[in-house]
């Protein structure tokens, strides 16, 4: 199934990025984005901007792996470490990273595309959320 790069989707780098690995797998891409809110309200609408870009991800032919919908009803449930070194391992075995709109306001976003980059994942996003400025100065 060849990839569909919708209007909303960007890829920053690199250019030439495709659907597929050279082993012929289908690309995960690990959905970035603030969950953390000052009421539970802001908590949903944070996780419901993460599963939109999920889904996009998803109908354009990646596999979208989204810790917000993963994770969101287990507030307090573990200390924060474990929430916070879980998704790191979960980028650690991706191809990609989309940064959803609002990256830029979520410190653990921030330190997710700083991985990304070491690691050399690909960076996707809107034109929204990836202004160079915010993207590149990220290291």
């Amino acid at each position: 199934m060849p990839v569909e790069v919708l209007p909303e989707m960007t890829i920053v780098w690199p250019k030439e990025w495709g659907m597929y690995d050279t082993a012929g797998n289908i690309k995960v891409v690990y959905v970035a984005g603030p969950f953390r809110a000052d009421t539970q309200w802001g908590i949903m609408q944070n996780v419901r901007k993460a599963e939109d870009a999920a889904l996009m991800l998803w109908k354009a032919g990646y596999i979208a792996l989204c810790p917000h919908a993963m994770t969101q009803n287990y507030q307090n449930e573990c200390p924060d470490g474990v929430w916070l070194e879980g998704c790191i391992e979960l980028l650690r075995r991706c191809d990609a990273i989309y940064l959803v709109e609002g990256w830029q306001n979520s410190e653990g976003s921030g330190e997710e595309l700083k991985i990304a980059k070491e690691l050399g994942l690909a960076i996707m996003g809107n034109a929204k959320s990836l202004e160079e400025k915010d993207v590149y100065s990220r290291v």
